[in-house]
């Protein structure tokens, strides 16, 4: 087998001399002066394997796997240990500068056979991750043999919902709040490219933008469990605590949050938190419509990925005739840009005056009628003043409006049953009451 490889780095004559030396399967095909050029090289399809002899601090895990979805391996070259760390880290191979031109032939070799044999096949066919394309393909082993790290055990937990305000951040928010009550460590994360407001609605004064700072830390390959932490900022409540990457300051920032590092924040989450909550966006547009280059950044992988790595999916609408058709075409439309999703599906802001009496019956019914097969999950009724309370004092419900029928069906979605009796007993009788109207 051939393998074409190209090279970047200055004064390397004896590298690629001595490559071309040994007449094996390993052929050096050219040789760029920056990173740039070589990934040009490499998305023309002109190479297996690229070797970086200079300049491995610029590789990024987002280049990595750019590299990767063209079928292309990278061995870089340092004497640092830290530095060889880090690019193992983001799935690049590392070896010493010094090393003999057998022995790199030999690391391009298993480099490249590391690849899963669909690389090609799915390059000819066009397949590609919607979220990213270099997104599938991850070494099984790193560059020393050794197996990938045991992942985290925490759980993820997604809230997406269409267009149109039906309360994914309400929802996401006081999730994570009820889970913090109950004891458990909780991660909130604001991955919505479009309209981030975790902070807003918590009353945080934070301009930092938590989550980009963790997305570029995980791209260089050094974001580990202590600067996730510091980057992520404590709530203090009543009744415990949790930590909140707050999302980008503004919309145009969305090319921070690309689908590569945030996979990786996700994966270092689950080893700090039992539980993450993903607060997402909505839309779940697949970018390679929009734009001829299909190794561009994409505006929804944020989303996109958040809800292929989730454990649990509550995909939330509100209760009224403009959006339950909107949910149930939203619910088709993340059927085909995650195929095999289950989503939990929860009407937000039911009332009566907007569905009719027995607002729940009706639209249990109307939902078995028109909508898909999945069932719903929980009606959480209409309560803005509590929702209100909530937001100007910048708290969650269970300190605002800890009795409130809405704070209580929230409570139910997530809580133990013995934890939600001990907290409210009004979700069995006020709530009841007040949905029948």
């Amino acid at each position: 087998m051939s393998i074409p490889v190209v090279t970047v780095g200055q004064a390397q004559e004896d590298l690629v001399g001595g490559l071309e030396r040994l007449h094996g399967p390993v052929t050096v095909v050219r040789r760029c002066t920056e990173l740039t050029e070589l990934l040009a090289a490499c998305q023309s399809g002109l190479a297996r394997a690229a070797v970086v002899a200079k300049g491995s601090e610029e590789l990024t895990a987002s280049l990595v796997d750019r590299l990767a979805a063209v079928g292309v391996a990278i061995v870089a070259l340092t004497d640092s240990e830290e530095e060889s760390s880090r690019l193992r880290g983001i799935g690049a191979s590392a070896v010493i500068s010094t090393v003999e031109s057998a022995a790199l032939a030999e690391c391009i070799s298993e480099a490249v056979a590391q690849f899963p044999g669909r690389v090609n096949a799915a390059m000819a066919t066009g397949e590609q991750s919607l979220a990213e394309a270099g997104a599938v393909l991850r070494p099984g082993t790193d560059d020393a043999g050794n197996p990938p790290a045991a992942p985290g055990t925490g759980q993820i937990i997604a809230v997406w919902g269409p267009a149109g305000s039906p309360g994914r951040t309400l929802l996401a928010v006081n999730i994570a709040g009820e889970l913090a009550a109950e004891g458990k460590s909780v991660l909130l994360i604001d991955a919505d490219s479009y309209g981030a407001s975790v902070g807003a609605v918590l009353g945080l004064l934070d301009e930092a933008a938590g989550l980009a700072q963790a997305c570029r830390l995980a791209d260089q390959g050094l974001l580990d469990t202590a600067s996730l932490l510091r980057v992520a900022v404590p709530v203090s409540m009543k009744s415990g605590s949790l930590r909140v990457l707050t999302g980008i300051t503004r919309a145009d920032r969305w090319t921070e949050l690309r689908a590569t590092a945030l996979a990786r924040v996700l994966e270092r989450a689950k080893d700090i938190a039992d539980v993450v909550v993903v607060d997402t966006g909505f839309c779940l547009e697949a970018d390679e419509e929009l734009s001829f280059d299909t190794m561009a950044p994409r505006r929804n992988a944020a989303t996109l990925r958040s809800l292929e790595l989730a454990d649990t999916v509550f995909a939330v609408g509100s209760a009224d005739s403009i959006g339950v058709p909107r949910l149930v075409r939203g619910l088709a439309e993340l059927d085909t840009a995650v195929p095999g999703l289950r989503p939990e599906v929860v009407m937000n802001k039911v009332r009566a005056a907007a569905v009719g009496r027995s607002p729940e019956r009706q639209l249990r019914e109307a939902w078995d009628r028109f909508g898909p097969a999945t069932g719903i999950k929980a009606f959480l009724p209409s309560d803005p003043g509590a929702a209100d309370t909530a937001l100007l004092s910048g708290s969650l419900l269970l300190e605002a409006a800890p009795d409130s029928p809405l704070r209580s069906g929230i409570a139910g979605l997530v809580c133990a049953p013995g934890q939600q009796n001990r907290r409210s007993s009004v979700f069995s009788s006020t709530t009841k009451r007040w949905l029948r109207g």
